[in-house]
């Protein structure tokens, strides 16, 4: 995805915005050729800013995140966030070739953000990682120590044995659990209806609606209603269709696989993320790279951070779940454990009002009193877009479960 005359037109408007600035990096460690790295600064400058993160990798900061920091400059934040390497405004080198393979590791992705600190005056920061995005704000603890003031560890990674923990967690309630869920899903998995990739659907509709919408939708399927659910399949692959200077995981899925195994081993059980991440995850050279090793151990380098450290959780969270975040909460000298009950993956992401409250907080100092105010920051709801969504959703499954079902596919249900 050279550059051509259409990204041009895009990536010049998006760098002419208030804030924009890139910084030369090199392209590959101890290489003379450098290329741009963008980041933008909003809001009041401060001694301190707020560095976001975002997750991915692959997720684009500049143009996705205006609102976000639109929003965060009007509660009073100061707010950095750097277009990682690989992706979107930070593509290209000079030529406007695409950066090469060894251009892209977490080390370089965690040094960029120790070059823009630098560029922009910065001695220390508080940094908000979420998701992939806590692999990087940790990667700059380890490698820049000096840099980091305070941190929020939203919806954490730890290591790439996590995913025996979001398996133990997505069977635990789907297949095991004692619930209402658990029947219907095991019958669904005989029917060959709940595959790994339809049991990330259905971890979403949990993670946003909770118990009770999912166990709706399942009764839709087992009794052979599968219109919303095709939608919401069509809808998940939609999203993980690559969107320039949004989306774009093609040069940086090198990070995913071979750094932080994305796409791990199944285990050949029922519901396996794994299965699913290779399924759904796009296709292409370099996108079925193995897995070699993880750049840091954070198990033995999480005990050595001196900052004070908010971990948030969603209690739906079936991507990263809970119990990942009370490991690294457990591992950290100085950390609170922000348990969101309601939220799912991403706080950043899906509970906006959330997030920024909590960043607030760090920023004034006031990690101390985060978890007496857990209840409250639950209840915050979600931004309108994600409401409204949700809410047509919730709509949809009973208009479905109003309509006519042939007997013939009525069995399911009876089995």
């Amino acid at each position: 995805m050279t550059m051509d005359a259409k990204r041009r037109k895009v990536h010049d408007k998006l760098a002419a915005l208030p804030g924009v600035r890139p910084v030369r990096r090199p392209i590959s460690p101890g290489g003379d050729e450098h290329f741009d790295l963008y980041y933008v600064r909003t809001g009041r400058k401060s001694a301190h800013p707020l560095v976001i993160i975002p997750g991915g990798p692959g997720v684009a900061s500049l143009r996705l995140y205006q609102g976000l920091r639109r929003r965060a400059a009007a509660a009073g934040l100061d707010v950095i966030m750097i277009e990682h390497r690989g992706v979107g405004m930070s593509r290209h080198d000079d030529s406007g070739a695409d950066l090469p393979p060894q251009a892209l590791t977490v080390e370089q992705v965690v040094d960029d953000v120790a070059a823009v600190l630098d560029d922009a005056h910065v001695d220390q920061a508080i940094v908000y990682g979420t998701s992939y995005g806590t692999y990087i704000a940790a990667g700059l603890g380890v490698r820049h120590p000096g840099r980091v003031r305070a941190m929020v560890l939203d919806s954490p990674l730890l290591s790439h044995d996590d995913i025996g923990v979001v398996r133990d967690a997505i069977r635990g309630l789907f297949l095991n659990g004692d619930n209402p869920l658990a029947p219907k899903v095991r019958r669904l998995v005989d029917a060959g209806v709940m595959t790994a990739s339809a049991g990330q659907i259905a971890a979403t509709v949990y993670g946003h609606g909770g118990t009770d919408l999912l166990d709706r939708q399942l009764d839709l399927l087992l009794d052979g209603r599968i219109m919303l659910w095709r939608s919401l399949s069509r809808f998940t692959t939609m999203v993980s269709r690559e969107a320039p200077y949004r989306y774009e995981i093609d040069l940086v899925s090198r990070i995913a696989f071979r750094e932080l195994d994305y796409a791990a081993q199944p285990d050949g059980l029922p519901l396996d993320p794994a299965v699913a991440a290779r399924e759904t995850l796009p296709t292409g050279p370099g996108l079925d790279a193995a897995f070699e090793a993880e750049p840091y151990d954070l198990i033995a380098e999480l005990p050595k951070f001196t900052w004070p450290t908010v971990v948030v959780s969603g209690g739906r969270d079936l991507v990263t779940p809970p119990a990942v975040a009370q490991r690294v909460a457990s591992l950290l000298p100085d950390a609170v454990l922000l348990t969101l009950p309601t939220v799912a993956h991403s706080a950043l992401d899906f509970r906006e009002p959330a997030a920024l409250a909590i960043a607030r907080a760090v920023c004034r100092d006031d990690i101390a009193g985060l978890p007496s105010q857990a209840q409250a920051l639950d209840a915050l709801p979600a931004r309108a877009p994600l409401r409204l969504l949700w809410k047509a959703i919730d709509m949809a499954v009973a208009a479905e479960g109003a309509l006519p079902v042939c007997q013939r596919r009525r069995r399911l249900s009876s089995a």
